[in-house]
């Protein structure tokens, strides 16, 4: 099970309580630092997406690092702000990033991970600077020096890919008008392209790209051993192996021992593909073979440098890796998942611009050489150590993705217990918990079935226990927890903890949650 074992496009607003305040002048009161030596010289510019940004605190120099003023700079790259006033940490949220750092330290926390920014954040007329490099590459932007301008020059990864998108548009209208089909065309032509995939771990849809490729997702074929395809003709030809892969982008070219007598979809980046236009998808959700659905294009949209289609022709599980058509049959997409528990069709394809740009990378050597990827988690952890164990549930299990968020679990620890039990820790973050806990339960019960799934498997005679702790400590004793739920720590601090996930399982699972 691969650590990225769950994704939605999802935005998360991040609820401000009452211990949360905006960082801006009253910066100060966060922390008191001292006002470091600036290096003065010509006012600095700030260039963002190509317009000059005017700026309330002006932008200077220390140690050869540009800082900015933290909240302008934040905001102008869509983030949200807000300081914790006891702690005195400052809190930075965009998308799939949090980014948590303090006054008068080198060092901030992304995602769980500590990153240097090289100099230390600091106080400026009262307002919190940063490292302009630091924030900007850290929430995926560009960074470049201005000199005719002497300014510094930030584009975020959305302007430059809706830079990249309008001019895809602009070579659209130089393309030569095509005949609409409507949907039955489609499927006349192209449903005996689209196949079904059965691995031996689950299953998805798959694309006929070449007499024996097929383009799929990565995380369909992801941790496969053994795969079959199945045509709507009942042919069920078995899968050689992978010939490349992008888990960036979530795409896969797999080839089958067998030429598939079929159909061969062309993929190219030369589509149309506008919002409101109609689509049609076929794919095999629930095992259905190749169902056809119908919908329009609802957005075109990015994340992280990858174009997504979105529309409300409906897919579901095994829907993955099937196809995509615009009305006038072209492939435009590679239909990829679903927002559940949403009245808003919020289903997406990744846009075949890249499945573009992957087929154009495959080589002669690599069809040849088709292989299963090596699994990201082995057959058995009989008999390794208990320091092998804790290193591996972190690596592929430690960093989880949510709808409302991303966060990583840390402090594992695994041990044998009096009662021959394997017991193994984590922390989740504490502000994650309190903040998304509640919202995010469902995902977090799913997350803990996988992974005593997966521990099962591989530990088949063992008695286990995953505990999911929250800890934290607090200047005042807090009310109503249990007596071993809140101990004192010494000078009037009190740690909290308690277990948010409690999983027990052998032949069968046993689960209470905290949530």
């Amino acid at each position: 099970m691969n650590k990225k074992w769950y994704k939605a496009i999802v935005v998360p607003a991040l609820a401000a309580g009452l211990i949360l305040a905006p960082v801006g002048n009253g910066a100060s009161a966060v922390h008191a630092a001292a006002t470091p030596a600036v290096q003065q010289e010509k006012a600095i510019g700030l260039i963002l997406n190509g317009e000059n940004m005017p700026l309330n605190t002006p932008i200077y120099k220390v140690n050869g690092v540009t800082m900015a003023p933290l909240q302008e700079l934040a905001e102008a790259l869509e983030a949200t702000v807000i300081a914790e006033a006891k702690s005195g940490i400052i809190i930075i949220r965009s998308d799939y990033t949090t980014i948590s750092l303090e006054i008068g330290s080198k060092d901030a926390l992304v995602n769980g991970k500590t990153v240097s920014m090289g100099v230390e954040a600091a106080l400026q007329h009262d307002v919190a600077y940063v490292p302009i490099r630091f924030l900007a590459e850290t929430l995926d932007a560009t960074v470049e020096w201005n000199a005719e301008q002497h300014a510094v020059e930030v584009e975020t990864w959305d302007y430059v890919s809706d830079e990249e998108y309008e001019q895809w548009l602009e070579e659209l209208e130089e393309l030569p008008p095509l005949e609409q089909l409507t949907p039955t065309d489609i499927v006349d032509r192209y449903d005996e392209s689209v196949v079904m995939i059965t691995t031996n771990n689950g299953l998805g849809s798959g694309i006929v790209i070449g007499e024996d490729l097929v383009l799929t997702n990565y995380h369909v074929i992801e941790d496969a051993t053994s795969a079959n395809v199945h045509t709507i003709y009942y042919d069920d030809v078995e899968v050689k192996g992978v010939v490349t892969w992008s888990e960036y982008s979530d795409l896969a070219i797999i080839r089958t021992e067998e030429p598939l007598d079929v159909t061969i979809v062309e993929i190219s980046d030369d589509y149309y593909a506008s919002k409101g236009d109609p689509v049609v998808a076929i794919g095999s959700p629930l095992g259905v073979q190749n169902t056809v659905s119908e919908g329009i294009i609802s957005n075109i949209t990015y994340e992280f440098g990858v174009r997504y289609i979105q529309m409300n022709a409906p897919i579901d599980s095994g829907s993955s890796g099937g196809a995509l058509f615009n009305a006038y049959g072209q492939l435009i997409g590679i239909n990829s998942f679903a927002v559940m528990e949403t009245s808003a069709d919020l289903n997406f394809a990744v846009s075949a611009y890249h499945a573009a740009d992957l087929m154009d990378s495959v080589t002669e050597e690599e069809i040849e050489n088709a292989a299963f990827l090596p699994p990201s988690l082995p057959d058995s952890l009989v008999g390794v150590s208990m320091k092998e164990i804790e290193d591996l549930l972190e690596a592929e299990f430690g960093t989880v993705m949510t709808s409302g968020g991303e966060t990583e679990l840390t402090k594992w620890k695994a041990e044998k217990d009096h009662e021959g039990w394997l017991v193994i820790t984590a922390q989740m973050d504490p502000r994650f918990y309190i903040y998304y806990g509640v919202s995010t339960a469902d995902e977090w019960r799913m997350w803990a079935v996988q992974l005593g799934h997966e521990l099962h498997r591989m530990l088949p005679d063992d008695k286990i226990q995953v505990r999911v702790q929250f800890q934290r400590d607090y200047p005042f004793k807090p009310r109503g927890l249990a007596a071993d739920e809140v101990k004192p720590k010494g000078d009037g601090k009190w740690r909290v903890q308690y277990d948010i996930i409690d999983m027990q399982l052998m032949d069968q699972m046993y689960m209470e949650t905290r949530f």
